[in-house]
This record gives C-alpha cells, structure tokens and sequence, in this order.
C-alpha cells in the first residue's frame, strides 16, 4: 500500500512551496507525524510531517524545487522493496507541437499563446509589477491561459495585488470590445524603469555567487511594492524610558518566578495599542478612497531569525495586560525561532513593531507592512 505526500498549503494565499531539504532518503523508514522535509514559503519555513509511517519510496521533487500545492512531491511504502534507489524524475511537461504541425492546423486550433507563469521558480524574473500582478493561483493562471488574457492587463485586490478570482470575472464582465482592426504604430519606447538594466552588476570569476532563499526574494518583492504602494514618511522622538527600565527591573524577578522573560517590548507593545485608542487611524487601512478603522488590534512584531526575518502576530493585544504581552513575546519569538509558528500566526496584522536598537542601532526607517498604515522602529535603549 503506498501514501501520497503532497506539498501542503501553508496560509490561504500561499499558492507554492519550496523544498529546502529532504530529512529522509528514498528506503529510509519514516514513522508518522515524523518530520519529512522542510519547505520554504514567502510567509513561513515549515517542517511537514509524515502522513503515515512507511518506508520513502520516491522522492519526486529535489531540494530547491519550488512545487505547487496540492503536487504530489514524495510516495510512502509498507514495503521496503518498493523504495527507489535514488530521487525519481519530476513530471516532464508535454512536448511542444512542431511549427510546420502548428502551421498546417486551422486558425481555430491553433494553441493560444501560453502566459508565462510567475513565481514558479525561487529563481524567476520579472519586473515588481509583474510579480505583484501575476503571483496569482493556479486556477488565475489556468482561466488566464484559457481566455487568452495577459493577467498584467488586470488590477489585483488580493494580498501584495494579487489578481483573485473575483478580479478575472469582473474583468471578464468588463472587457472593453476590441478595436477594429488599425495599421499596426511604431514601436513604443521602452518604459524607464529598463534603464534600470545599464547599473546591473556584471559578476567576475572570482565573486561567489549566493542565490536569494525564497524568503529573501519574497522580503525584497514585498518591499518594494510597499514603497511603491504608500509614501513614506519617517517621524523620529526621543523618549525618556528611565521610569519603564525601573518598573521593568523591580518586577523581573516576579515575572522569571512564571517562567516568564520580561524585557521592554511588552512595555512598547502596551503603549502602542494605547495610543491606537487614542489615534485609530494608525489602525486602518486604504479601501479605494476609503478608511477601513480595523476594530481588532492585531500587532505584528518583527523577530529577526538566522534565514531572515518573521512577523508573528499578537492577537487582540489590546485586551491583554503586561503580563499577558509578555508570555506572546517570549513564547512567539521562541517558535518562530524554532520554526515552530504556523502560517496563520503570520497573518492578519494590523500594525507591526520592528526593533532594530537590539543591534545597537539609533533608529531606522522601516518599510510598512502592507496593507497597514504605519509601522513603529525602536532604537537602542541607553
């Protein structure tokens, strides 16, 4: 009897993953719910278990394979003689028809041109407008292909601009009729972000080339669609902590004696949603030419980790006291160095703290954490 591992979805937008290493080889017996492999996703690095304990038949992805959910990517076996000696092939794409085949076929059966698919690959190309538009599901990618419509050509409301469902249907609805026919115009020039290509770095022989992880081409992406989002505006101020750093030091003890690790971010973190109550704007987020006032007060904090950086979610921090800020601190920068958090502890901020002072920095000027309005940097507490 054999079992099918499939890449999982790691959070509703999640549409692909990567695999960062195999913990088993084929022929290895694997128990159940042991760990399996570790994938990489542009919210979460993530250790998959095992769905049933058996011996690894087939590997069919190898490491740094970026597959989509839902792929079959391993086989299990009760029977060890069925174990593969080595990984098998990934599935091969069907051949491409012939140009004299595709030349002799009626107009009607003529294949449409195929839409690149962005974001298959950790490696893959393309302008921020590209992925931004074009990082959308599969299905989005299918319909597109099928209807013979370039997904640029449509504005995405879903997370970082992806195009949803919902957007291909509405555009569908909303297609403009096509023009009549017109002699074709001369080509236009191209746009100006091409100039970007003559500062290119053209590596040596003797540099040592390191591939972006998918994590830090998923934080450059994100980063750049936020600039290009919202204008940034930085505020800097001085705060006078001396009067926390002695509440904090007569109040350690106590907090050690639950097991709990007392530093100034629970501190921070209670200021912030007390001046959201005050300032609910720093709460909301754009909806056309709206203010949506998010009535939950969900606070991200940025938790740097040896493969780049996470932001696990407090949820309804406002409800909770010191001490209750404290035990989420501790307990989610622990996980989230562990690779413990899951996708949906990753989600659904609505304001984010980012301190950078841990690494003695004055201030800093973050990026916003789309779609949120703002963000907090703290510097180095002397």
């Amino acid at each position: 009897m054999s079992t099918n591992v499939v890449m999982p979805q790691m959070g509703e937008s999640v549409t692909e993953g990567t695999i960062t290493s195999w913990f088993k080889q084929p022929g290895d017996w694997v128990d159940k719910d042991d760990s399996l492999l570790l994938i990489t996703t542009d919210k979460v690095d993530a250790e998959v278990p095992s769905p049933a304990s058996g011996y690894l038949q087939k590997v069919l992805f190898p490491e740094g394979e970026t597959v989509e959910i839902d792929t079959v990517i391993a086989v299990l076996s009760a029977d060890k003689s069925d174990a593969s000696d080595g990984p098998a092939e990934a599935p091969k794409a069907a051949p491409e028809p012939s140009k004299d085949a595709e030349q002799d076929a009626p107009e009607s059966q003529k294949p449409a041109p195929a839409l690149a698919a962005v974001g298959s690959s950790a490696n893959s190309g393309g302008t921020v407008t590209e992925l931004r538009r074009s990082r959308s599901s599969p299905l989005v990618r299918r319909m597109a292909e099928e209807h013979n419509v370039d997904i640029n050509a449509i504005s995405g409301t879903g997370i970082s601009g992806r195009v949803t469902k919902k957007d291909f249907l509405n555009y569908l609805e909303n297609k403009p009729a096509a023009p009549a026919s017109r002699p074709t115009p001369a080509a236009a020039a191209a746009p100006r972000t091409a100039d970007a290509g003559r500062y290119a770095y053209q590596p040596v022989a003797s540099d040592r080339i390191e591939p972006f992880t998918p994590m830090r081409k998923s934080i450059a992406d994100h980063m750049v669609i936020s600039r290009d989002t919202s204008v940034h505006v930085t505020t800097v101020f001085e705060i006078d902590m001396t009067r926390v750093a002695k509440l904090r030091a007569s109040h350690k003890a106590a907090y050690a004696q639950k097991g709990v690790k007392l530093s100034f971010m629970p501190f921070i973190l209670k200021a912030v949603t007390d001046g959201i109550a005050q300032y609910p704007t720093m709460n909301s987020a754009i909806v056309d030419r709206s203010i949506a006032y998010r009535q939950e007060v969900n606070l991200g904090m940025a938790v740097a980790v040896d493969w780049g950086l996470l932001v696990p979610v407090i949820r309804n921090a406002d409800e909770k006291s010191i001490l209750g800020l404290a035990r989420s601190v501790s307990d989610m920068a622990e996980r989230a160095r562990e690779r413990k958090l899951s996708p949906d502890e990753l989600q659904g901020g609505t304001f984010t703290v980012t301190n950078p002072g841990v690494f003695g920095s004055l201030f800093g000027t973050p990026i916003i954490n789309q779609p949120q309005v703002a963000i907090l940097c703290v510097g180095t507490i002397t």
